[in-house]
Formats: C-alpha cells, sequence, structure tokens
C-alpha cells in the first residue's frame, strides 16, 4: 500500500489520502519508523520482502516463488526438484496483456490446466484464481525467468526463459504451444463472450528448490500462526512451522473476507503468542493503477480488519505496514523503503499519522527488514 506521490491526488499518497483512523491511532499511540524490506540488490519480490519482516535474511533463503507455493499446496520437494510459479495470463498479437487474466476463477483455472497437463510435462498443481505450480522432478532450475506483472504491454517473445539450454527449450515451446489449446477452450470462449480477458497462455516463473527456514518458534520462543489467502505468503509460514489458518471468503483481492481475517486472527490469539495477517487487495489495485481502488482497499483494511482488531484486542502489540511499495505510477513492486508503526499498550506514542513522510519522521528510524521482528517483540 505504499506509494510515490499521485498527480490526480493533488501531489499526494493514497495513505496520505485515506480515512485509516485505525492505523494513525497505531501511529500515533505507537511509535514509527522506515523499514528497508527488500535488500540491495534484490528484486523487490512479495517473498522476498515478507521473510526479511519475518527476520529471515532472503540471501539465504528465497529460492524462488515457486518452492513457497508449493509448500502452502502440500507439495513435498526432494532435494532435486524445481518448483515454477504458474501463471495464467492473457496474451494478445505476441504480447503479455494481463498478468492475471482478469483474476479467472480457480474453478476455471482447473478446468484449463487440465488441458496443460496433456502435454506431459512436469506436474502441474491448481492454486487459487491465476497462481499455480509447475513441478519438475530431478531437474535443473532455469536462472532467467521474468515475472509477468513486470512486462505487461511487452512482447512475450522478448521475455522467455534462458539460458537457451534443453530444459529451457522445452518449457518455452510448452508456454507458447498452451496457447493454441487455451485459446479455443470452452472457458475462454465463454470469458471473451462476457467481455473479460480470457486465459489463454501459462507464463512461467520463479523457480527454486526447497528452502531450509529455521522454525518460527526455535528463533523466537513463540508459537506463530498466519492468515493469508496468497500461497506464496502461506508457503513461507509452511516452512517456517507457522500454523496455518484459512479464513472462509479470502480471496487475495478487492473482495476478500476482510472481517473474517480480524475475527479468525482475534480467536488465533487466545492461544497463540503471534499472528501474521496478510492483506493483498492494495498490492492488487497498485498493480492496476487505479488510485482510487487503492485508496478504497486501505480503508477496508483499516476499518474491517484493523479496527475491529483494535476494538478487541487494545492489550495486545499491533504492528503495521506494507511489504513494498506497489506505485499507481509504475503499476509494479519497487525496492523503496516502507513507514512502519508498532503499538505496545503503555508506552509513549510518537503522536504521528501512518504514511511514507511520517515514517520518516518517527523515533525508531531506518531499519534493515530482519530487524523488525526483533524489534517489535522487545518494544
Amino acid at each position: 500500500m505504499a506509494d510515490y506521490p499521485v498527480v490526480e491526488l493533488g501531489g499526494r499518497t493514497p495513505l496520505e489520502v485515506a480515512d485509516k483512523p485505525n492505523m494513525d491511532f497505531i501511529a500515533s499511540k505507537g511509535k514509527v519508523g522506515i523499514i528497508e524490506t527488500v535488500p540491495h540488490g534484490m528484486a523487490p519480490d512479495s517473498a522476498v520482502a515478507n521473510l526479511r519482516i519475518l527476520g529471515y535474511n532472503p540471501r539465504k533463503y528465497f529460492t524462488g516463488r515457486g518452492p513457497l507455493e508449493a509448500g502452502a499446496m502440500g507439495i513435498e520437494l526432494g532435494p532435486k526438484d524445481i518448483a515454477f510459479r504458474c501463471n495464467l495470463i492473457t496474451e494478445r498479437d505476441g504480447r503479455l496483456i494481463d498478468y492475471a487474466a482478469g483474476h479467472v476463477s480457480t474453478e476455471e483455472a482447473a478446468q484449463l490446466l487440465e488441458e496443460v497437463k496433456k502435454f506431459g510435462i512436469g506436474e502441474f498443481h491448481v492454486g487459487v484464481s491465476y497462481r499455480h505450480v509447475l513441478v519438475l522432478r530431478n531437474s535443473d532450475a532455469c536462472a532467467g525467468c521474468t515475472p509477468p506483472h513486470d512486462i505487461v504491454g511487452e512482447p512475450i517473445s522478448k521475455h522467455l526463459i534462458k539460458p537457451k539450454d534443453e530444459t529451457s527449450r522445452k518449457l518455452n515451446e510448452l508456454m507458447l504451444a498452451s496457447k493454441k489449446v487455451l485459446s479455443r477452450h470452452p472457458v475462454n470462449l465463454r470469458r471473451v463472450e462476457l467481455g473479460k480477458n480470457p486465459a489463454n497462455m501459462i507464463w512461467l516463473w520463479s523457480p527454486g528448490g526447497k528452502p531450509g527456514l529455521k522454525r518460527f518458534k526455535e528463533k523466537y520462543g513463540l508459537g506463530g500462526a498466519m492468515i493469508s489467502a496468497v500461497n506464496l505468503i502461506k508457503g513461507i509460514g509452511v516452512y517456517a512451522g507457522m500454523e496455518m489458518i484459512d479464513v472462509p471468503g479470502a480471496t487475495g483481492y478487492y473482495d476478500t473476507n476482510y472481517e473474517g481475517k480480524a475475527d479468525y486472527a482475534l480467536k488465533a490469539l487466545e492461544s497463540r503468542d503471534l499472528v501474521y495477517v496478510h492483506v493483498e487487495a492494495p498490492d492488487e489495485a497498485g498493480h492496476a493503477g487505479d488510485a482510487e481502488q487503492k485508496i478504497k482497499t486501505i480503508e477496508d483494511l483499516d476499518k474491517r480488519l484493523i479496527g475491529r482488531i483494535l476494538k478487541r484486542a487494545r492489550d495486545c502489540k499491533i504492528a503495521v505496514l506494507p511489504d513494498h511499495p506497489t506505485p499507481i505510477k509504475v503499476r509494479t513492486h519497487t525496492p523503496d523503503p516502507v513507514p512502519f508503526a508498532i503499538y505496545a499498550p503503555g508506552a509513549k506514542g510518537d503522536g504521528l499519522r501512518f504514511d511514507e513522510s511520517s515514517g520518516k519522521k518517527g523515533s525508531l528510524g531506518f531499519i534493515p527488514g530482519e530487524k523488525f521482528m526483533e524489534l517489535m517483540l522487545a518494544l
């Protein structure tokens, strides 16, 4: 939800414009700072940022999005297995038009992937909406894969997998061949008739092997739980030994069940020390370049989730922060540091609002991402 100043918002960011009294309460009554969630030189990937927020050095532990999503789906990976993230995308006239294929439903995606499985290359596993996994057993990783959300509108031919070895050649052929079968599939013919973007091609990216995270309880001496609709984030929790809490109606999109996430988090706190709640909606609005929608997602998060927790859990510590910016102007992730705020009952607050500029004025100053969890627990 962090951003750059937006022209149509009078040079303010969505966080500065949004009505968010609960985040502002946390910042005013708590302490504020700026955190570098993406290490210098690393790609601003959500997994990189969330690993670092949880205290895991991504240079050591981030092996790719694919294996994290595989972990969330209960897919066992051997020491020589490679997992890829597999997006369903929209291709038109040789260009990548929509990295999320109009947020195709999971039910539609399952039907489409059945066709791709017929090519007989690897194991396809159905995830949620446009997000899926391909596993290659006993295989070498392909290093040169491009995130689809970084190349919207660009020619697909410029961003195929590299280097040009046999594995890369087969996977590139698979991606290109998938368009031929998916374009004429009844699911996509219906989507086109309804004016929706078809899920007419697969896109493979962020491959890697199984990561070796230290258990969260061993690291901090606390029992942790995680709530997220996004398998990428859930996978981090799985490998960290955190309990996964599934919330009905949690979608990873604008229509996610904010109230449900709050209620399940409150229930979890009755028997667990810490709950990590992840919300994807502001990120999706940033990718869409939709400033008004981004403001709405921030306000929904504030009122329907954070406010609901604060009303019933004032004796708990609570922190709020973005994992990375997804600015309206660029419509993809950036590595810029982001604001964070930590409220601990009884502690003296900074008296600030929660936004990018206020974060720079906070008493907690600038911290590297790995220090966040230790800092929160120490306050």
